[in-house]
């Protein structure tokens, strides 16, 4: 092929694009109604789950970077979210024993409080919002699909991976 040549766009057919639209919709509103119903806590859905994720952890405490992987989000914004936890008292700072450099951030007696204070309420509107709403077909259709779709964007991740 000359370099000035492409190959054909694969365009998406109607029904490729009706669900791919459905799930960019239902992803982001999902993500609102889950962010709405923390408000009363004064958290967002964002600092919910890095204390949430972190208090799955041994020990309560994780690296910076490990949290930034369970979360899927970038370095900075972990480190912003952390900032905001620390400056109520629910995180702190620590450097991590194996190596001395490396931060990890630790769940505070106030954070898991915090945490299982909200924990009801988040799992109630991810219930109400999103697993009753599907049968237990539907949920196994989804977990494949996108177990399917993180091993191919998840350098070394399998499709049969459990997430936690």
């Amino acid at each position: 092929m000359a370099a000035q040549e492409t190959p054909a766009t694969r365009w998406l057919t109607q029904e490729e694009q009706q669900a791919w639209r459905a799930y960019l919709r239902a992803h982001r509103e999902l993500q609102v109604a889950l962010d709405l119903d923390l408000t009363e806590f004064g958290i967002s859905l964002p600092e919910y789950e890095l204390l949430s994720m972190l208090s799955e952890q041994e020990g309560d405490r994780a690296r910076m970077s490990v949290l930034a992987d369970l979360i899927v989000q970038s370095r900075s914004r972990v480190t912003h979210t952390a900032k905001r936890l620390e400056r109520r008292g629910w995180v702190r700072r620590e450097r991590t024993p194996e190596d001395g450099r490396g931060v990890a951030l630790a769940l505070t007696e106030d954070g898991r409080r915090m945490i299982e204070r909200v924990a009801p309420t988040h799992v109630a509107s991810v219930r109400s919002n999103f697993i009753d709403l599907l049968t237990p077909e539907q949920m196994a259709a989804l977990h494949e699909a996108f177990a399917v779709v993180r091993a191919h964007l998840v350098p070394g991740a399998r499709a049969d991976d459990q997430i936690a």
